[in-house]
């Protein structure tokens, strides 16, 4: 339902992806009846297993009274402390849909601004992306400039939607400039 909400309401340099640790086989009927009554039509999505990629990558993360099973999330982790709608009646479902709206318009109103600026997931990704090339160009390059490089490229990326592959990209990317005579990438930030 949130990422639903957050689809039909929040701009197009954002978006959502919905997964949890051990989803259901389909979506439960009340849902997809309380969804429909809002106009949004769910009828066709399947719940989805929570893949540690999508962990990896997420640069805000929204739990749901996850309890013991919460994702590892290296970035900014909210729970929003929501009753399951598991097998749930339509009244309660209803209840619940609208606090996720709620919440959703908050998030979107309230604090896009510091979702698109917090940058603690390219930090992450800059971290893990410099032991090897100071590693392999150590003996070349001075720290800085390697630093300087491989956060430039990994900026390139940071607006992508998909980031399944972005370390391997950017290792490859930074190194290829790394062997040219200069990285001829401004740094960012």
């Amino acid at each position: 339902m949130a990422q639903a909400f957050f689809e039909r309401q929040a701009p197009a340099d954002v978006r959502a992806e919905s997964a949890g640790s051990t989803p259901a086989r389909a979506l439960w009927p009340s849902v997809i009846e309380a969804m429909a009554e809002v106009g949004i039509d769910l009828s066709g999505r399947r719940p989805r297993k929570l893949a540690i990629e999508m962990q990896l990558h997420a640069d805000w993360a929204i739990t749901m009274g996850c309890g013991d099973a919460c994702p590892y999330v290296p970035t900014k982790v909210e729970d929003w402390d929501l009753p399951d709608v598991a097998d749930q009646p339509l009244e309660v479902v209803r209840e619940v849909r609208d606090e996720i709206e709620r919440r959703v318009q908050a998030l979107i109103v309230g604090r896009l601004d510091a979702i698109r600026g917090d940058r603690t997931a390219h930090q992450i990704r800059l971290a893990r992306l410099l032991p090897s090339l100071v590693a392999e160009f150590g003996g070349q390059r001075p720290p800085a400039e390697i630093r300087a490089c491989a956060d430039a490229i990994l900026a390139e990326y940071d607006d992508a939607p998909v980031r399944s592959f972005l370390m391997a990209l950017a290792a490859r990317r930074t190194r290829d400039r790394l062997r040219a005579e200069r990285c001829d990438v401004l740094a960012v930030g």
